[in-house]
C-alpha cells in the first residue's frame, strides 16, 4: 500500500514538472484538471512513458503529457533533429516545415520553426496547409538539408503525426531515425531550447506553383483529357492544389463533393477519414451516382494517396490499391517509361509480371515509402495502401495529386477509345492472371493483441490454409537475402493459385494487418468472371483459417 502511494505520488510530481514547462495553454489546463481530480489512472496512461520516435517519425493522439502529441513533445522533436542534422555538418543549412489542417498543426510548424531558427539552422514555412507532396518537392527544389511534414495522414481526428524527410526528399530510415531520437532524448528541460519568436523565412506561392510546374512531366504533351470526374479532398488540404492541377493541363473541372471539400480537423462526415474505410466514399458515390462521371477520385486528408473508384451495373466500386498500382503501371509502359519498377513486399505479384513483360527492372522492398523511394533508378513505385510514387525525379514519396493526374490521363486515353478502366484490369487478367488480393484488418484499443496473434503465428505456424498446404514459413523479423529485418511473416501456399499471406502490425495505426493474395489462371475472357468468384472464395478461406491460428 505504501509502494503504491508513493508510486502516486511520483506521478503527480512528474505530472507537475511537465506543467510547469508546458507552452500550451489549452493542453496545460487539461493536464492541471487531471491533476487537480486526482485522475491516476489517465494521468498513469499519459506519464507511462514517452511517444517514440521511429522511421514514421512521431504519431498519436493529441493532448497533455509525453505519451500524447502536443507542444512539449513537438519542441523536443525539433531540438534533437536540430542536434543531429547539426552533429551531422548541415549547421546553417535549411529545413523546409510543411503542415496539414489537422488541431494543433500550424502550432508544431511554427514551433518546429522556431526550435530550427534557434538552433543555428536556416527555416523556412510553407505558406498554409499544403498536401505533404509539395512539401516532399519543396526539399529538394529549395536545396533544404531536411524537411518535416506535420500531419496524421488519415488517422482519427485526435491524433497528428510529425514526419521527417532528409535532403534527398525521402523519409528517414534506420540509423537516422535512432540517431535523431537519442538527441531527442538528450532534451532535459524546454527552457533550454532557444525559440525565437521570428527569425525564419516564410514561404509565399512560388514552391506551390513551381510543384504544379514540375507535375507537366507526368502526362504527354498532347495526350487525351477528357475524362469527368467527381473528386472528394475528404476534409483534408487537396482540394485548392487538385484543381489547380486539373485546370493547368485542360482536364474538366472535376465536380466536388462539397461537404468534403474544405479542411475540417473535425472530419464530420466519415468515422475514419481514409478512403479505404467502409463508408467514406458514400458521399462520393452520391454525388457520382447525381451526375454520372467517368470516374471518382479521392485524396486522403494530407493528399498523398490516391483512390479511384468505377462505375458497375450495381453502382460504383472502389478499385483496390493494387489495381490502380497495376493499371498505371501499364499505362507507363505503354508510354514507353523506362527505370525499375518499386513495391513493397505487401503489394500484389502483378506488377513483377508487368515490369518482366515490359522488359524493366522490378525490385520489392519493405513497406513504406522511405524504401521504395530510395530503390536505385527508381521509374515508378506503388504500394498497396493507396500510395503511388509516379513522378520519383519530383517527388520521391507517394503523391497523390501527380497519381490522379495520371489516372486522369490513362482513364481519358482509354474513353477515347471506347474503352474503361475496368476493361484495362480485364486485359491486364488475361495477359498475367488474374491477382485477386484481399486484407483481414483488426484495429485494436489493446496493442498486447496485435503481439499476442504475432506470437501464436511464430509458435504454431499454420500448415494449411484454405486447404493449401503452406510449402514456405518465412519470419521476416530474420531479415532475407534482399530484405533487411521487419516485423512480418510471409507464407506461400501450395496448389495452382500461387497464393501468399503476410501478416504484421501496421506502422502508424493500431492495427494487424495481413495482406492476401490468390493468382487464378484465365484462358479466355469468358472466364473472368468464374476467375473472379473463385478467386474470393479462396481468399474468404484463407481470412477465416488465419484468423482461427492468430486467435482473433
Amino acid at each position: 500500500m505504501q509502494e503504491q502511494a508513493q508510486a502516486q505520488d511520483d506521478l503527480i510530481i512528474r505530472a507537475q514538472a511537465w506543467l510547469a514547462e508546458d507552452p500550451d495553454p489549452e493542453t496545460a489546463a487539461e493536464l492541471a484538471a487531471l491533476i487537480g481530480a486526482g485522475d491516476t489512472a489517465e494521468l498513469a496512461d499519459r506519464f507511462s512513458g514517452t511517444l517514440q520516435f521511429g522511421t514514421a517519425g512521431l504519431r498519436g493522439e493529441i493532448g497533455a503529457g509525453p505519451m500524447r502529441m502536443n507542444r512539449g513533445v513537438v519542441i523536443r522533436a525539433a531540438a534533437g533533429l536540430a542536434a543531429y542534422l547539426k552533429a551531422q555538418g548541415h549547421d546553417g543549412g535549411l529545413v523546409v516545415v510543411g503542415y496539414d489542417a489537422r488541431y494543433k498543426s500550424a502550432d508544431f510548424a511554427r514551433d518546429t520553426a522556431a526550435v530550427m531558427t534557434g538552433a543555428g539552422l536556416r527555416a523556412a514555412l510553407l505558406p498554409r496547409p499544403l498536401p505533404t507532396p509539395v512539401l516532399a518537392y519543396a526539399i529538394r527544389h529549395l536545396g533544404a538539408v531536411a524537411g518535416v511534414e506535420v500531419t496524421a495522414s488519415h488517422n482519427p481526428p485526435r491524433d497528428n503525426g510529425y514526419k521527417v524527410y532528409l535532403g534527398d526528399g525521402s523519409q528517414i530510415v534506420s540509423p537516422a531515425d535512432t540517431e535523431i531520437a537519442a538527441q531527442i532524448a538528450a532534451v532535459e528541460k524546454l527552457a533550454d531550447v532557444p525559440r525565437p519568436e521570428s527569425g525564419w523565412q516564410e514561404l509565399g506561392d512560388e514552391v506551390l506553383e513551381a510543384y504544379l510546374a514540375r507535375t507537366d512531366a507526368v502526362l504527354t504533351p498532347g495526350s487525351p483529357r477528357g475524362v469527368r470526374t467527381v473528386y472528394t479532398a475528404m476534409h483534408g488540404v487537396g482540394k485548392d492544389v487538385v484543381m489547380a492541377a486539373f485546370a493547368r493541363h485542360g482536364f474538366p473541372e472535376p465536380v466536388l463533393v462539397a461537404e468534403q471539400a474544405e479542411p475540417d480537423p473535425a472530419f464530420p462526415t466519415v468515422a475514419f477519414p481514409n478512403p479505404e474505410e467502409p463508408g467514406a466514399m458514400d458521399l462520393a458515390f452520391a454525388k457520382a451516382a447525381e451526375v454520372q462521371p467517368d470516374i471518382v477520385i479521392a485524396n486522403d486528408p494530407d493528399a498523398d494517396r490516391c483512390a479511384v473508384a468505377v462505375p458497375t451495373a450495381d453502382g460504383w466500386r472502389m478499385l483496390r490499391g493494387d489495381e490502380v498500382g497495376a493499371l498505371l503501371a501499364a499505362h507507363l509502359v505503354h508510354k514507353g517509361a523506362r527505370g525499375v519498377f518499386a513495391e513493397s513486399i505487401v503489394s500484389s505479384s502483378l506488377l513483377g509480371r508487368i515490369a518482366e513483360a515490359a522488359g524493366v527492372g522490378y525490385e520489392e522492398t519493405l513497406t513504406g515509402f522511405k524504401w521504395i523511394a530510395r530503390v536505385e533508378g527508381l521509374r515508378y513505385g506503388y504500394e498497396e495502401a493507396l500510395g503511388y510514387c509516379v513522378d520519383p525525379e519530383g517527388v520521391r514519396d507517394k503523391d497523390g495529386v501527380t497519381a490522379a493526374l495520371l489516372v486522369a490521363e490513362l482513364a481519358s486515353v482509354l474513353k477515347e477509345q471506347g474503352r474503361t478502366l475496368t476493361d484495362l484490369l480485364d486485359d491486364l487478367a488475361m495477359a498475367h492472371g488474374l491477382h485477386a488480393t484481399d486484407q483481414l484488418s483488426v484495429r485494436v484499443s489493446d496493442l498486447s493483441v496485435i503481439a499476442d496473434a504475432m506470437a501464436a503465428l511464430r509458435a504454431q505456424p499454420p500448415v494449411s490454409l484454405a486447404g493449401l498446404r503452406v510449402v514456405s514459413a518465412e519470419d521476416l523479423s530474420k531479415g532475407t537475402e534482399s530484405l533487411p529485418p521487419t516485423d512480418g511473416l510471409r507464407y506461400y501456399l501450395d496448389g495452382a493459385y500461387k497464393a501468399r499471406v503476410i501478416a504484421r502490425p501496421s506502422g502508424t495505426e493500431p492495427k494487424l494487418k495481413c495482406y492476401l493474395e490468390v493468382v487464378v489462371p484465365v484462358a479466355e475472357a469468358s472466364d473472368l468472371a468464374a476467375a473472379r468468384v473463385r478467386g474470393q472464395e479462396v481468399l474468404d478461406a484463407i481470412k477465416k483459417d488465419l484468423s482461427a491460428a492468430m486467435g482473433i
